[in-house]
């Protein structure tokens, strides 16, 4: 596995930039080392149709001077272009605007803990183990073109790829900072084109990530993203006005997101965001909890320091509705005079809400306690405004009705503004996908627009 990943004499060169950027002028300085390897096999029809194999290796040298700041990346990784390339990095800082703001975080801050890139325990020594063949084994195995039909439509084509990478980051700077984050992620995607008697055509798209080989669940995604597609067949145009809307675990990030983005330091100062103000306020339901669980360990998105090297404890974004804590890294803490935090969320956890004790939350069951509405499976398009929260947002899905599935939608418009949104929040189940940095459960929310 060693020889994957940032090895003696690239940590010694790293190291070797950070002195050589302070020698060359820069008051401060911090070096950040990358180091990714990535196989890929992709297919066409149950046929192999591509292979690649990529490796990266990029250093960023952020350089801190007489009040000026700037970033610099060079993906040619030796001395005798690395250090000519640095000292011209500190000419060009010195010629900036000042911006004393910029700075180091404050070592107090800094993660002390992560030392051999192998503390969230996101490193399988499988991948070293890996062979060719095994890889496309893998993915001809997972297609299902030509091994799965059903009623009412036949499978056209379908494209998959299956990809596992392994990624080295170290993160050194002038203060003492050493950190350092190893992973690998094995992942297979497809997409299945269906048509149906009537010659049309709907696609549905699946996949599985996991940083553990035993845990990736390739063989399932293709009959998923073909039972996807072929749950779109035959939609109908279902009548305008407010309703009930469940949302599928693999699309709530869509809702999410711009929840995250609004929380942002530099959203927030530079007066781009709709949660500006509301830092300590009842904004949200009081079920709505969502928590940054970074420190976790070997769960997809874990990590312990950010990109400034600051380190990641488990804390509540929103709790009760309460939203507890922007984003704030060491610039835009300075600017807004408020004090810092990280510089984004690392593992986004929605708690369960709204659930009768004892009961399991999927999506089928929240479908249940819903009684009508509609299942929306996918977004497609769309935007929010990210200074007022409103949003216009396409859906497909399924119009329900007694908690069952009655016929497909398509081509609507979901309206609104994401504060009232949120607002409305029904039910949050337990059914986050495990392949997913964001753990987003199913969700239900009431009195949605939605429109042809």
């Amino acid at each position: 596995m060693e020889e994957f990943l940032i090895n003696h004499e690239e940590e010694a060169l790293a190291a070797g930039c950070l002195e050589h950027a302070l020698a060359s002028g820069a008051d401060k300085a911090r070096i950040t080392l990358n180091k990714n390897l990535t196989e890929l096999y992709g297919t066409l029809n149950g046929s192999l149709d591509k292979v690649s194999r990529s490796l990266d290796r990029a250093v960023m040298i952020t350089i801190f001077t007489g009040g000026r700041y700037g970033s610099f990346t060079a993906n040619r990784i030796d001395r005798e272009h690395l250090f000519p390339f640095i000292e011209e990095a500190v000419r060009t800082v010195g010629m900036l605007a000042p911006d004393p703001l910029r700075d180091l975080p404050d070592p107090a801050r800094t993660q002390k803990n992560a030392v051999t890139g192998r503390e969230t325990g996101l490193l399988d020594p499988a991948f070293a183990k890996r062979t060719s063949d095994e890889r496309l084994a893998t993915a001809l195995s997972s297609a299902v073109f030509g091994k799965i039909s059903g009623k009412g439509f036949k499978l056209i084509s379908e494209e998959g790829e299956y990809s596992d990478s392994v990624s080295d980051l170290l993160l050194l700077d002038s203060n003492g900072l050493r950190c350092r984050h190893s992973e690998t992620s094995f992942d297979y995607g497809v997409e299945a084109t269906v048509e149906d008697e009537g010659g049309n055509r709907i696609s549905g798209y699946w996949w599985d990530s996991a940083p553990l080989l035993c845990d990736l669940d390739a063989a399932s995604c293709g009959k998923t993203a073909v039972e996807r597609a072929a749950s779109l067949i035959g939609p109908k145009p279902v009548e305008s006005g407010p309703r009930t809307i469940v949302v599928d675990s693999g699309c709530g990030s869509t809702l999410l997101s711009p929840i995250l983005n609004a929380l942002s330091g530099f959203a927030i100062q530079q007066k781009n965001s709709f949660l500006d103000g509301t830092l300590g306020k009842k904004v949200f339901p009081e079920s709505l909890s969502i928590l940054d669980l970074g420190e976790e360990y070997g769960k997809c998105g874990s990590r312990l320091f950010d990109i400034e090297g600051v380190a990641i404890n488990n804390s509540a974004i929103i709790e009760n509705g309460v939203v507890k804590e922007y984003f704030l890294n060491t610039y835009d803490s300075k600017k807004l005079g408020m004090a810092p935090t990280v510089d984004a969320p690392t593992r986004a956890v929605i708690r369960p809400a709204g659930i009768p004790e004892g009961k399991r939350a999927g999506r089928e069951e929240i479908m249940s306690l819903c009684g009508d509405g509609i299942l929306i499976t996918g977004f497609n398009g769309g935007n929010s405004n990210p200074t007022t929260g409103d949003f216009s947002f396409g859906i497909e899905g399924i119009l329900f009705s007694g908690g069952r599935p009655v016929h497909p939608v398509r081509e609507m418009l979901m309206t609104g503004n994401l504060v009232s949104l949120w607002n409305s929040l029904l039910y949050a189940g337990d059914d986050p996908r495990k392949c997913m940095s964001r753990q987003i459960p199913t969700l239900a929310f009431a009195n949605v627009m939605i429109s042809a």
